[in-house]
């Protein structure tokens, strides 16, 4: 499968940071494969975060977007 831009939704945002909430049916590795949420690109920024439900909620995880060119966005889990 692939990123759904509708299943992203804000939590919070303060301060030019914006907590994010994403759910998926796509297995947990591919939320963290690289370029997973490119298609956000004009929306995340550099210093986000993003709360994941994957495996159609059964696994969670709390990434840190590292790096957004603008092309592509890099998340890593913390």
């Amino acid at each position: 499968m692939a990123f759904k831009m509708n299943d992203l939704s804000v939590l919070a945002y303060a301060n030019g940071f914006t907590l994010w909430h994403y759910r998926t049916a796509d297995p947990g590795a591919t939320v963290a494969g690289a370029g997973y949420f490119t298609a956000a690109a004009d929306l995340v920024r550099t210093g986000d975060m993003m709360l994941t439900a994957a495996d159609g909620g059964s696994t969670g995880t709390i990434y840190h977007v590292g790096a957004n060119t603008g092309t592509e966005v890099t998340v890593a889990a913390i």
